[in-house]
């Protein structure tokens, strides 16, 4: 098998890698109830409904 001749400078590997996790962007979502932003998928922490249920009891 091929080895390099010489050894990838920073620059040039950080700039690949820089391309690999910009694909790793958080979609956020507004919950249906309280109109917050979320996570989608998961409970609101604002009022505590995940779709139509209410999952988690949220003290004022």
């Amino acid at each position: 098998m091929a080895t390099p001749k010489q050894k990838p400078s920073r620059s040039r590997t950080h700039s690949r890698k820089a391309k690999f996790y910009s694909a790793y962007k958080i979609n956020v979502v507004k919950c249906p109830k309280c109109g917050e932003p979320k996570l989608p998928h998961r409970v609101c922490l604002n009022c505590g409904y995940y779709g139509d249920k209410q999952i988690l009891e949220i003290g004022e």
